[in-house]
């Protein structure tokens, strides 16, 4: 009985030993969440961007790690499951105890996330483009807002193409379908009229587009030049080009403009009925300069092939991982509050070769650019903003929103602020 007991004492001393062992190197590393889809739909385009974060955390170990301890990437599949991405976010914080979580693509996922930051006090980094209308004091936004993309190429297809007549195209979720609230009050705003835009949205993963684009061809066909603002996301882009091209719709007659197709998307497919339409982005893996030479370099020789491209929200994420390094360093702690007053006005190298700033309202500074597609898969920039352009929260062109302004400083420290009224109406 007593060598029982003995052995029993040895075995729970063991036990307690190991799991203390465990705390204490948890204790000596930062987490730091990745939560992008891994499958389903969104795939496409998601899981390069859990790659970029893995590379991003392996270089800053190789640097020293932050605070005195290495970073550890605790990364979750939402699987294109917009419920679901709520549920991961949960775990990423209250069970893997994250510092940060980098991740989401469509809106629709930020979204279903959104109350989890903000209820557990977390901070989201969200690397892609999106419609606006919203600031919260737990997400950083630094991908493109509507300012930032889709009114500039707008311009653009107006000003330098000659285009009177507009087809907005979608994946019916909330991004697109805001993203065309604002473009088409802007529009009408320079006299474009009602009968001279055509809106369509269409499911995740739309595959039939025959009636489609057979649609936007006959609206095409009235004698005014006209071209189609896309705002189709993930899978659903490859039979959609594709279905242009075997319909004869080329970048002469009907030039597509896209906000979500990037080189990632365009790698896995048959280039050639798409060259000569155009994207709208912030970074273009074909930009010179020093900084995104290095950039590519260092991806391609993480994932072991020369082939790989890199494309905006690689850079977006680039450049809020950064952000959230020198902020941790400069408030000496990875809490979130404390992180939250230290970012703002905090500046990073951007691949364009200039640099970018996190703005009151948490949006970034960013360049805006148009490319051309080029039959070898890469954009030629054809047109580009002179310098940096602040990300604006909140639309100047829908009522109700033109009014606001977001200010994330003490003491203001409101998402919507209303200047007319003088009354924040709450986080977003």
């Amino acid at each position: 009985m007593k060598s029982k007991l003995i052995a029993i004492s040895v075995a729970c001393a063991l036990t307690i030993g190991t799991l203390f062992s465990s705390q204490v190197m948890a204790a000596e590393t930062i987490k730091v969440g990745i939560l992008h889809s891994l499958s389903g739909t969104m795939a496409i385009s998601e899981t390069t961007l859990k790659d970029t974060m893995l590379m991003l955390i392996d270089e800053q170990n190789k640097k020293g790690g932050l605070l005195g301890k290495q970073l550890e990437a605790v990364v979750v599949d939402p699987a294109s499951d917009w419920p679901l991405f709520a549920e991961k976010a949960r775990e990423l914080i209250e069970k893997e105890k994250v510092a940060a979580v980098f991740g989401c693509w469509t809106s629709v996922s930020r979204k279903s996330v959104l109350p989890v930051f903000e209820e557990l006090n977390n901070l989201l980094f969200y690397p892609v483009q999106y419609e606006g209308e919203e600031s919260s004091q737990n997400v950083f936004y630094t991908g493109a807002a509507p300012n930032q993309q889709a009114i500039p190429a707008v311009d653009y297809l107006m000003n330098d193409m000659g285009v009177k007549r507009w087809v907005l195209a979608g994946t019916d979720y909330v991004y697109p379908r805001t993203t065309n609230k604002i473009l088409e009050a802007y529009l009408k705003a320079k006299g474009v009229a009602a009968e001279d835009i055509m809106i369509n949205y269409t499911p995740f993963g739309h595959s039939d587009w025959q009636s489609i684009v057979a649609d936007i061809k006959k609206f095409g066909s009235l004698g005014k030049k006209t071209a189609v603002v896309s705002t189709i996301n993930g899978d659903a882009n490859v039979p959609f080009y594709k279905e242009l091209g075997n319909q004869g719709i080329t970048a002469d007659n009907i030039p597509v403009v896209a906000f979500s197709v990037g080189e990632e998307e365009l790698s896995g497919i048959d280039t050639k009925p798409l060259v000569g339409h155009l994207a709208a982005w912030n970074y273009f893996m074909s930009v010179d300069s020093e900084s995104n030479d290095a950039f590519i370099e260092s991806w391609q020789k993480f994932i072991k092939s020369e082939k790989r491209v890199t494309n905006d929200p690689m850079e977006a994420h680039y450049i809020g991982f950064n952000m959230w390094i020198k902020a941790v360093e400069k408030a000496g702690t990875t809490d979130p509050s404390a992180v939250q007053d230290a970012i703002i006005g905090v500046t990073v190298p951007n691949l364009s070769g200039g640099y970018s700033a996190m703005m009151p309202n948490h949006h970034i500074t960013k360049p805006v650019l148009i490319g051309e597609i080029q039959d070898n898969g890469q954009f030629e920039v054809v047109w580009q903003t002179a310098g940096m352009v602040v990300g604006d929260a909140w639309s100047d062109f829908l009522e109700g929103s033109k009014d606001l302004i977001s200010d994330w400083r003490k003491p203001l420290s409101c998402g919507n602020y209303n200047v007319k009224s003088g009354k924040c109406s709450g986080q977003q």
